[in-house]
This record gives structure tokens, C-alpha cells and sequence, in this order.
């Protein structure tokens, strides 16, 4: 289904209710812009709390309803297995259009939608494997079993930087359980997944399964949460955002899966193979331009290899090419927002103003090849305390802060010294070092001699303020799963009735 094109030539989107693609209640739109040319490219519904209860009403309906209540787990599975093989042939073109929309690069939104089917894939073929327990319950008489259940309408609300990768370690597991889906995209990033949303009405999805609002959080967001026949929010972006999320749902007591912000260290030991540690702290910091929630903001680096590991840093990173992010030559593309983009450049700023030493970067990109997008230049700061702003606050930007340590306990003091724990990297040839650091680091995913490795088989997901609940791996689908004990007596009587059994 092409999209009808708006009075100012660029294509104007719909939203997906109830199976079909409907305007906002009120007609509003806004504008979708694409980072790299720094203009408006698409026109997207700005839904309001009129949409919001007609998108949870047809999820309810659906949930409830035998098209989608009445499958088999092994049905369920294969109309995720269907989504899997439509997605893998839809993956180039998908990816083409989050770049524009976000202003990744082409690359790593290609390797990202060539994955994603292993998510529908995995929970596809564990949709029928989720099974109770018979209890040998202590007393005479009874039987005692176990249903494991969908909790109903999850609204899945999702960020900009990797919309549909972010999205599947949703939609996958909760689909697999048997719930319905109301999924809020960012407003920065919509396009992706209105075209996503077309593909599961192609492979047989009813309708209502899958429903779609798109607009601002600061208009529908509290809604969502809220709706009193939204069963649970799963959220990925930032930890204030995060936190009202979670007191809005604490207020309706409904569970919530919370994937928030990190400050994660990249900590590089003297006895790690030097220029690999190199390329797998760019890797955590310029890959994705900064922005990614595991982001290895921060090198630790142990004192008596620190002015080496600097200089080896700051060459590599000066060759890093910028530029368009559909070429496959390009390695840092644009920051996907313009507020985004300031909030960079004032990070950049307070750094120098603590007392930080910008050895690389330090501001806007002027390179011709980076034309009217919003870039900054790969950033890297020495003589960083770990008190400074820069060491504790999310930045999600290409800027890297560097504090040199004397050993082991002063490495793991300062890599947990910060409200986050999403993910830490260690750098080193010791294996004791490396299991020793895995154990002590507070951190939901820890790399050793690796860095922003993720798979649907494994649990992913944040200590401290980074989160709550696991994405991907068989922990990921109990998140959607609620267990029902079940009692049958059978000895037909009952002998006392006031009395507990």
C-alpha cells in the first residue's frame, strides 16, 4: 500500500488501528525530519487521547477475540515465522528508510533488519514451549497445576536511535505470549515503523493485533500508560522519561519492562592486546554515532599504558569518514535530533569548562561532506575525574570521556560509581581478571575483549537505573507471561469449611 502524498510533495502517512490505516482523530500531523539534510521528509499522524482509546479498545477486542485468543501457540509461532521471512525480504528497503528517518548509517541499519527476523524466528518456535508445572503439592487429595498466561494489551513505546531493532525485542516475545500490541514509535522516528506495521497484515496478522499511534509522549504517553485496559508498558529511551513511565504505571499497578540510559566503562587493562582495546572503545563510542544506550561512554584506562592508548585512540579516531549515511563508506553520521544535537555540543562545553582536555573534536562538524546535517565532530577528553558531569551523565553522542586507573579495585570502584548499570567492557588477557571483573562490575551485560555484541539468545537488560525486566532470550517472553495456579480436589469432600485446607 503506497502512501498518499500531502500538498507539500512529501509522502503523508497513516496510522494502524484495528486493522486499518486511519488519520488522526483531529487531522493533525507533523513533520518527520531526516538528520542528514536537516529537512523535513515525510508527514506523520500526531494522535491524541482519542486514538490512544480507540488503538487499546481494538487490541482489547483482538485479545479477547477467537481470531487471535482462539490459536494454537504453534499458529501463534508460524504467523511470527511468516513475519520473519517477509521482514528478511523487506530488510533493504527498511533499513534505506530508517536511515533517512534517523540518520544512522546504512550499514548498521542493514546488519540490524537482516537480524531482526532471528527474533521472530526464535520466539516463533518458543511460542509452544512455554509450559506449566504439576506441583507435588503437600496435601492429600489434591491435584495442584500451573498456567502460564498473556497478561493482555502491552503498549510497547520505542526510541529513535534503532527503532525496529528496539521494537522486535518487544513485539517478538509479547506476540509469542499471546498479547495484543499498541506500539507508540518516537516521534523522531515513525516512518520505519508504519512500513513495519504493513507486514503483518500481509502474513495474516488479525486485525487489532497490531496496532500503531503515532505522535508526541507529552501527549499521548501518560494515556497510554495509563489506560486502564493496558495490561503492561514495555519502554526503552531515556531514565527521566523512564521513571515517569514507571510511577505512572506503579499508580494503576501494572508491570512494566524499563530499558533506560547507561554511562557504561570500557576498562582496559595493561596486559590487553592494545590495538584491539583501541578499535572495541571507538567501536563503543563513534559506532552509531554515541547514540545507543550501551554506549561505552567512558574509557578506563590502567596508568601505565594511558598516554600510549591516547595516542593510538585519537589517530584512529581522526580517520573516522563522515558524512552521508547512505553511503557504505560513511563510519559517523549525523545526531538524529536537533535537540539532541545541542544537547551534545553544551555536554561538549560544561566538559571544557570542569577542567576536561579535548584532544580530539570538540564541536560541529564543519566537513563539507557533512553538508546541513547536524554532526559533531568525534569528541575525546583526557585529565576526566569521575566526578565530573561528563563521567556521570548520559551524553548519547560521539564524545568519549578518558580516566586513567592504578589496578584492579580502583577500576571496579569507578566503573560502578555512577546511578547506571547497563553494560561495562573489560580489556585484558587475564582470565581471572576478566571472570573476577564479570562478577564485580554492576552491570546487566558485561563484554570481555568484545563490545555491543547482542543476541535474541541472550538476556538483555540494566542494574540500578538502567532498568528493570530482560529483553531477548528465554527470559525475555515470562515478561509477558503471568502464572495461574490451579487447585482441583479430588476427594469430593469437604470436611470442615472453616477451617483452611
Amino acid at each position: 500500500m503506497a502512501s498518499p502524498v500531502a500538498a507539500s510533495g512529501r509522502p503523508q502517512y497513516r496510522m494502524l488501528i484495528d486493522g486499518a490505516w486511519v488519520e488522526a482523530a483531529g487531522g493533525a500531523t507533523f513533520e518527520s525530519e531526516n538528520p542528514y539534510l536537516g529537512s523535513a521528509w515525510a508527514e506523520i499522524p500526531r494522535a491524541g487521547s482519542e486514538d490512544v482509546e480507540r488503538a487499546v479498545s481494538a487490541a482489547h477486542k483482538a485479545f479477547k477475540s477467537p481470531a487471535w485468543a482462539g490459536l494454537t501457540p504453534s499458529a501463534r509461532g508460524l504467523l511470527l515465522c511468516r513475519l520473519a521471512e517477509r521482514i528478511a525480504e523487506e530488510a533493504e528497503r527498511l533499513a534505506e528508510i530508517e536511515t533517512r528517518d534517523n540518520g544512522k548509517l546504512i550499514t548498521e541499519m542493514r546488519a540490524q533488519l537482516r537480524y531482526i527476523p532471528q527474533w521472530f524466528h526464535y520466539f516463533g518456535g518458543l511460542a509452544d514451549k512455554v509450559e506449566g508445572r504439576v506441583i507435588p503439592i503437600d496435601k492429600p487429595g489434591m491435584i495442584n497445576f500451573t498456567r502460564e498466561e498473556p497478561l493482555g494489551v502491552v503498549v510497547a513505546i520505542t526510541p529513535w536511535n534503532s527503532p525496529l531493532m528496539l521494537a522486535t525485542w518487544k513485539l517478538a516475545p509479547a506476540l509469542a505470549a499471546g498479547n495484543t500490541i499498541v506500539w507508540k514509535p518516537s516521534e523522531y522516528s515513525s516512518v520505519s515503523a508504519l512500513e513495519f506495521g504493513k507486514l503483518f497484515e500481509e502474513v495474516g496478522f488479525p486485525p487489532g493485533v497490531v496496532n500503531i499511534v503515532t505522535g508526541f509522549g507529552s501527549e499521548i504517553g501518560e494515556a497510554l500508560v495509563t489506560h486502564p485496559r493496558v495490561a503492561k508498558v514495555a519502554f526503552t529511551g531515556g531514565d527521566v522519561t523512564g521513571q515517569r513511565v514507571y510511577e505512572s504505571a506503579a499508580r494503576h499497578i501494572k508491570p512494566v519492562t524499563l530499558e533506560l540510559g547507561g554511562k557504561s566503562a570500557n576498562i582496559v587493562f595493561s596486559d590487553a592486546e592494545l590495538d584491539n582495546a583501541v578499535r572495541g572503545v571507538v567501536s563503543g563510542i563513534f559506532a552509531a554515532t554515541g547514540q545507543t544506550c550501551i554506549a561505552g561512554s567512558r574509557a578506563l584506562v590502567q596508568r601505565s599504558i594511558h598516554d600510549e592508548f591516547v595516542e593510538k585512540l585519537v589517530a584512529l579516531g581522526r580517520t573516522a569518514r563522515m558524512g552521508d549515511p547512505l553511503l557504505d563508506t560513511t563510519q559517523v553520521g549525523p545526531i538524529t535530533t536537533r535537540p539532541q544535537f545541542a544537547k551534545v555540543l553544551d555536554y561538549v562545553e560544561v566538559a571544557k569548562t570542569e577542567g576536561a582536555t579535548c584532544v580530539l573534536g570538540g564541536g560541529k562538524a564543519e566537513r563539507p561532506e557533512c553538508g546541513n546535517g547536524w554532526f559533531v565532530e568525534p569528541t575525546v577528553f583526557t585529565n576526566v575525574t569521575p566526578s565530573m558531569r561528563i563521567a556521570q551523565e548520559e551524553v548519547f553522542g560521539p564524545v568519549l570521556s578518558i580516566i586513567p586507573f592504578d589496578d584492579e579495585d580502583e577500576a571496579v570502584a569507578i566503573a560502578n560509581n555512577t546511578q547506571y548499570g547497563l553494560a561495562a567492557g573489560v580489556w585484558t588477557q587475564s582470565i581471572r581478571t576478566a571472570f573476577e571483573l564479570s562478577e564485580k562490575l554492576e552491570a546487566g551485560t558485561v563484554w570481555v575483549n568484545t563490545y555491543r555484541a547482542t543476541s535474541y539468545l541472550s538476556p538483555f537488560g540494566g542494574y540500578k537505573r538502567s532498568g528493570i525486566g530482560r529483553e531477548s532470550g528465554l527470559t525475555a517472553i515470562r515478561e509477558y507471561l503471568q502464572e495461574k495456579s490451579v487447585w482441583i480436589d479430588t476427594i469430593g469432600q469437604v470436611a470442615n469449611p472453616f477451617v483452611q485446607r
